[in-house]
């Protein structure tokens, strides 16, 4: 096996805990876990690594804790139990899930900290500029609308303190050398060029990587100045390797650089130009692949709070179950896209693909073969030619899913067009023949829509080809996907 094959590393980014999980973490989460299975289909478990993780120090987290009346430690372990307990609802197959309260990640933090510094990379300076604290970054005028910051709705800060910073500007020409060669790269060629467009207009600054306790008071502390916090990006990025135990640990060495880092636009810059020039300060590689997914707005509108329009990816599950509703979205727009989710869509989706569609060519195909061949389908070989691996394997999995529903419905149109219900009520030996190769290449097409959505629907696709290959074919007892109780 080729080192290219040898091992599949994949992440999203932390989430920060400031809040409860909406869809878009999930989609970032689901992205990640169908990669995950896709490659451990091809690799084996022990050669994939996926992980995850909560982000939990900052301004930000420290203002929420106040506001929910806990020490910022007891809030963090609250809202980060609640995003592990969504990624269990939605059934996410996680390696690792990682938290930077971890004392381990602190430790190598910190480490990081000290060879950054040694090494020349990081220097002290005053800084004076406006501070958004929900962004947790200094902005610029032509950032604000009316005086605000657009993101957050709030007048930013006026800050003059002593910072920390890392010499962003020595590692541009390198940064952008590996974009253009394909040695980091960017998925969709959109933010590819919107990277290498920041990085042409000169428009990345040093970066400061701490504030001063008294902004930041939940941090973990610069090694030689206690005065300091370590500022969020710093902490925030190192996590990919602080969870494979850099430097020295096995994991490091095995899965190191990332294969995939999934991740969404709001945080593009600091993936692709921060993260790759601290990596090269450490004298290590970058990751082979970031995978960028757009915006999302709800129904035509910005997600947020104040609209009251985030969507709960556990009432999704509560809906839908958590196999259903991976599939639906991830089946309505295409990977990379700036995308508008529709909410009633989802019901109407789940209908028509999985009730009517797979679920109901099951029923007819299983009941058809226990009733005209008692069961004995006789298949000797099963097919091993999937559908829209080639699409999942490049980040295409609305397509990928296409091709498997176009495979539903050319098997629903082939049973509607040879009527086998009046073959098996001919006695000519000819239909007879005929109703059983018909009903031989359905259940193997049954078996190779399974199999081609083992990597979306693992529970469901194992299901389909249990019953299958089973040595009497019987129809479910239990339909595999419910009707929903309107």
């Amino acid at each position: 096996m080729s080192d290219k094959l040898r091992k599949f590393y994949i992440t999203t980014p932390i989430y920060y805990v400031n809040d409860k999980p909406h869809i878009g973490h999930a989609y970032t989460t689901i992205v990640a876990d169908v990669l995950a299975r896709f490659h451990r289909g091809k690799l084996g478990r022990d050669q994939v690594f996926f992980l995850t993780g909560t982000d939990e120090h900052g301004a930000k987290v420290a203002e929420a804790a106040t506001k929910a009346n806990l020490s910022p430690q007891k809030f963090t372990d609250q809202v980060s139990a609640r995003f592990k307990d969504t990624w269990k609802n939605l059934a996410i197959d996680y390696n690792h899930f990682i938290r930077t309260t971890d004392a381990s990640h602190e430790k190598i933090v910190v480490e990081i900290l000290k060879k950054l510094k040694d090494s020349g990379h990081l220097y002290d300076g005053d800084y004076e500029g406006l501070y958004c604290v929900g962004c947790e970054r200094f902005i610029s005028e032509s950032e604000l609308v009316d005086g605000k910051c657009p993101d957050h709705n709030r007048v930013p800060e006026k800050l003059v303190e002593k910072n920390w910073f890392f010499n962003l500007q020595k590692f541009l020409p390198k940064i952008k050398s590996a974009i253009e060669s394909g040695g980091l790269a960017i998925y969709p060629q959109t933010r590819k060029n919107e990277v290498l467009g920041l990085i042409d207009k000169q428009a990345l600054p040093d970066f400061s990587i701490s504030r001063s306790k008294q902004a930041v008071p939940w941090g973990i502390d610069l090694p030689w100045d206690k005065d300091q916090k370590t500022y969020v990006w710093v902490d925030a990025l190192s996590n990919y390797i602080t969870a494979l135990d850099y430097p020295k640990g096995k994991d490091f060495e095995k899965f190191w650089p990332a294969d995939v880092q999934v991740l969404g636009l709001d945080i593009l810059k600091f993936h692709a130009v921060y993260w790759p020039a601290m990596l090269m300060a450490l004298d290590l590689p970058s990751p082979k692949k970031l995978a960028i997914h757009g915006y999302f707005t709800i129904d035509g509108k910005k997600m947020s709070k104040s609209l009251g329009n985030a969507i709960d990816p556990d009432d999704l599950v509560k809906i839908y179950g958590a196999e259903a509703t991976k599939y639906l979205i991830l089946s309505q727009f295409s990977f990379g896209q700036e995308s508008d989710i529709k909410v009633e869509d989802f019901s109407v989706k789940y209908n028509a693909d999985l009730v009517n569609g797979l679920g109901n060519l099951v029923n007819r195909v299983t009941n058809m073969v226990e009733k005209y061949l008692a069961g004995d389908i006789d298949i000797k070989n099963w097919p091993s030619d999937l559908v829209g691996q080639e699409e999942i394997g490049n980040l295409r999995f609305k397509e990928a899913l296409g091709l498997i529903w176009q495979l539903i419905q050319k098997d629903n149109a082939l049973i509607d067009e040879n009527k086998p219900w009046q073959l098996g009520a001919s006695e000519s030996s000819g239909d007879k023949a005929k109703l059983k190769k018909l009903l031989q290449e359905l259940i193997m097409d049954l078996y190779i829509i399974a199999k081609s959505f083992q990597a979306f629907m693992p529970m469901k696709s194992q299901a389909i080809v249990d019953i299958v290959e089973a040595k009497n074919v019987q129809k479910p007892t239990e339909p595999l996907f419910p009707r929903l109780n309107n």
